[in-house]
Parts: structure tokens; C-alpha cells; sequence
């Protein structure tokens, strides 16, 4: 089986292709640094740059899945400009597979793309599962949103397409630990605001194993990508704390501080969305970090 990635070479996309190595699963991927295209037998790279519509097709040859992690982070200040940019590395991709795939007439049977769960709305009593339409009137919602109608492309292809809506990712080499971590190792650690929001968090291992048995399992439709037992912003750096051997004296940070620092961004920290693991352990799923402290241990101990 060879499956094409896009967003390989990411923080999530690394672990993919480990994962699918060692199934036995051939990578393609697609990179717009022609220092990164590797040519070895189950891990081949192919150029594109979506900003100029290019993309190598031979990508596709032999191909049966998809997987799509392609996106510019959300981690960075939102200006006006970058905001463009966030939304459009999510769909404009998408519209440039779907129509290099037609062009070229490549049956492609499955897509399984990330989403996250910032389409769903804030909220300190919801428990969000995958039936759930209300949609976040944030930037982050109308992203969400726009980029799952932008996936959804693929279905008029007559491919099976599954969503996975991500939470946020615990990794020790990226993403948002290290910098949540960061303030608790220097002894000024708080929580945000009232410290109540709730965070669905998951293993970065837990997500890319996720991704690989999607594609094994031929996933459809929706699924949220957190693990079983989400927690308080509270709890994650109180638990932080403990992992570090580091005390927690400080007040809660409040919002009007962080948003001063961060701009639009500072709502990531804020926002609050407890989701439901449920559909993906229904599916068989197994997780190896179910509660965040054996989680912590692993990344932080």
C-alpha cells in the first residue's frame, strides 16, 4: 500500500511516516523545499508549491490514500496577512489535489484529512461529540469550517473521506507544550484566566497511530482527534508542574494581559471545548495515553 502525505515533513506528519513505516506502508509526499525530496524505496518526496498551482502529478502514481496534514500554523501572531495565509494553506491545497487528480484521471479511494476542533463553540458545560453543528463564530470556526467544506471536494471524486478534528497535540519537539511548559520551568507557571476552559488534549503518538488506522480501517465522516479524558487548563498546569518538580505562586494570568501579548491569538488559550473521544474508540481504536499524567511523564519526565 503507498499512501501521499502532505505535510510530511511537520510536527504530526514526521510521526505519520514512522507509523506507516513500521506498518508497512510506502510514503509519498509533497514538499515545496526541493532540499527536502528524499528518493529512498518506501519514502519518495515530490515538489509542489501551491501559492503558483504546481505540483508534481507522478506523486499519485500507485497511490490508494491520502493523507492531508498540509496548513501554516495557527502558532504565530494573526495579522490580517497571516490570517489569509492560514485559511488558504488549508483549501486552497485541497482545491489543487482534487483538480490535479481529475486532470490526470488517478483513482484515489480515501482521504483522510486533519480538522481541529476549534469549529466547535466555547463552552465550560458542552460536550461536544462529532453530531454536533453548531460552528464557532471565531477566526478559528470559520477556518475549521472552510477548510472541511474545501476537503469535502473529494467526495464528488467518489473518494471515502474522513475529517479528523485535532485537539491540542502534546509533543516535546513542537507545537504548543513546550511553550506551555515554558513559563512553569522558570518558577512563573499559571494557569489562564479563570483556569476552568476545558482542553482536549492528545499524545503525539496517540494521533499519528490515529491517522494510520484510519486509513487502515477506511474511515467516513467525522471524528474527533482527542484523547478520552480531557482536563481544565487548571489541571494541565498544575499536572505540568508536578512533571517538572516546579511550584505554581502565581495568580491566574488573566485575559486582557494575553491578549495585549498575543493579539487575536490569545483566544487559543481561552477557548474552551470538551470533545468527545467516543466515535473513535467505537471504532476500535486503542489508546496508549488515555490520562494526561502518564502522557506528561513521557514527554516532560
Amino acid at each position: 500500500m503507498t499512501v501521499l502525505i502532505t505535510g510530511a515533513t511537520g510536527l504530526i506528519g514526521q510521526k505519520i511516516v514512522d507509523q506507516c513505516h513500521s506498518q508497512g506502508i510506502n510514503v509519498h509526499y509533497l514538499t515545496t523545499s526541493k532540499s527536502k525530496l528524499s528518493t529512498e524505496p518506501n519514502y519518495k518526496g515530490f515538489y509542489w508549491n501551491p501559492k503558483n498551482n504546481e505540483i508534481d502529478h507522478n506523486c499519485f502514481i500507485g497511490v490508494t490514500a491520502i493523507i492531508n496534514m498540509v496548513g501554516a500554523s495557527i502558532s504565530k501572531r494573526w495579522t490580517d496577512d497571516y490570517k489569509k495565509i492560514i485559511l488558504e494553506s488549508r483549501t486552497k491545497t485541497a482545491q489543487l489535489l482534487q483538480v490535479t487528480i481529475k486532470k490526470h484521471n488517478y483513482n484515489i479511494e480515501q482521504v483522510v484529512s486533519a480538522s481541529a476542533i476549534g469549529i466547535y463553540p466555547t463552552s465550560l458545560v458542552n460536550y461536544y461529540e462529532e453530531t454536533n453543528t453548531e460552528i464557532s463564530e471565531t477566526f478559528l470556526g470559520k477556518v475549521v469550517h472552510e477548510w472541511e467544506a474545501a476537503i469535502d471536494g473529494f467526495k464528488a471524486m467518489g473518494c471515502k473521506v474522513a475529517k479528523i478534528r485535532i485537539g491540542l497535540v502534546l509533543a516535546n519537539d513542537g507545537g504548543a507544550l513546550p511553550e506551555i511548559v515554558k513559563p512553569i520551568k522558570f518558577g512563573v507557571g499559571a494557569a489562564f484566566g479563570s483556569g476552568k476552559q476545558w482542553q482536549s488534549w492528545i499524545h503525539v503518538e496517540d494521533l499519528a497511530s490515529l491517522f494510520v488506522y484510519a486509513v487502515q480501517n477506511k474511515f467516513e465522516g467525522i471524528y474527533n482527534g482527542v484523547a478520552p479524558n480531557p482536563v481544565t487548563n487548571k489541571e494541565l498546569t498544575k499536572v505540568s508542574a508536578e512533571v517538572l518538580h516546579r511550584p505554581l505562586i502565581l495568580p491566574n494570568i488573566p485575559k486582557f494581559a494575553m491578549k495585549l501579548v498575543l493579539g487575536d491569538m490569545h483566544i487559543l488559550l481561552f477557548e474552551s471545548q470538551r470533545v468527545s473521544s467516543q466515535k473513535v474508540e467505537a471504532e476500535g481504536f486503542n489508546y496508549t495515553y488515555v490520562n494526561l499524567r502518564p502522557a506528561l511523564d513521557d514527554l516532560l519526565g
